[in-house]
């Protein structure tokens, strides 16, 4: 169903970017329609981290609890997510950061599927503008925390 997938040159570092990514309790502070956050546990596994996440999503009339298994890559600079339960059929997202001159290449990918019709049909008319504002938020909260370039 929708997908999305997308690199950006951003000017931080790769380690900045994962962190800011990898710190999914303040998505609240500034995801857009992200209007709660909680991290159920986290897990150490030596090479790799497991952290079970809740995110509540709010758009219109919708309002959406979804739980997800994170998976925190450090060496590899690399954030895998998928979809435990909530309003999608399925869902999973990467996050992988390099260091380039200049800066990082920070790559995104999504794909998912709402269960609910109404709500994907929605989605499907705005879904790329949104994924844009998403990646957006993102990097202005990176201005916002490592200082405008």
């Amino acid at each position: 169903m929708p997908r999305h997938s997308e690199t950006r040159h951003l000017p931080y570092t790769a380690q900045q970017m994962y962190d800011l990514v990898a710190d999914v309790g303040s998505y609240p502070q500034f995801l857009p329609w992200c209007a709660a956050a909680r991290v159920r546990s986290r897990d150490d596994q030596g090479d790799h981290e497991v952290m079970l996440a809740d995110l509540v999503i709010s758009f219109k009339v919708f309002r959406e609890r979804f739980g997800s298994r994170v998976v925190l890559w450090p060496e590899d600079m690399k954030i895998d997510t998928e979809y435990l339960d909530g309003p999608f059929r399925y869902m999973k997202s990467n996050w992988a950061f390099a260091d380039a001159e200049g800066g990082c290449e920070v790559s995104f990918f999504v794909d998912f599927e709402f269960k609910n019709a109404v709500l994907q049909g929605i989605i499907g008319v705005v879904f790329n503008e949104a994924m844009q504002r998403i990646v957006r938020a993102f990097e202005d909260r990176a201005k916002v925390l490592y200082g405008a370039p």
